[in-house]
Order: structure tokens, then C-alpha cells, then sequence
């Protein structure tokens, strides 16, 4: 097989160059696009960070309150049966 001798060659940096600059364009571009290209966007991200840690620690307290909760009604309930079995016998 002959080679085209219009074939352009590059060079392994100047590929790995193009890349970059290609990834570097396309992660501006989607910055941009979600509102997040200005001086402002680091402390932004640190916002909904801390929005996001706080969501969690929230949902982690219902559930331990939730567990809570009815922990103390099953043991209620137990109590309560326990002392209208044995209330005539003490």
C-alpha cells in the first residue's frame, strides 16, 4: 500500500498539546453553560458543598429520631402489657 502524500503527521506532543487544549475548551465551555465561569464560582461550589453536607447530617437525624421514636413506642407497648399482666399479682 502506497501512503497519501497529503497525509498530515504529528508529533506525540503535539497531539497530547491538542488534546489538552481541546479538554481545557470543553470543560470552559460546560463551566459556562452551568453558570459557573466567573471569580465567583469557587465560593459557589463551596455553598452547595456545605447545602449538600448539611442535607445529609439532616437526613441522618430524621432516621436516628425516626429509630428513636419507635424504639420508644415498641418499648412502651411492652411496658404497658407487661405492667396490665402482672398489676394484680404485685
Amino acid at each position: 500500500m502506497a501512503k497519501s502524500q497529503n497525509a498530515a503527521m504529528i508529533t506525540k506532543a503535539q497531539l497530547v498539546k491538542m488534546l489538552e487544549e481541546a479538554s481545557d475548551k470543553g470543560a470552559t465551555k460546560a463551566l459556562c453553560r452551568i453558570g459557573l465561569h466567573d471569580e465567583d464560582a469557587v465560593h459557589d461550589v463551596k455553598e452547595l458543598r456545605n447545602l449538600l453536607d448539611g442535607w445529609r447530617d439532616t437526613r441522618k437525624n430524621v432516621r436516628a429520631t425516626i429509630v428513636k421514636g419507635v424504639t420508644i413506642v415498641v418499648l412502651s407497648f411492652i411496658a404497658m402489657a407487661s405492667w396490665s399482666e402482672f398489676k394484680d399479682k404485685l
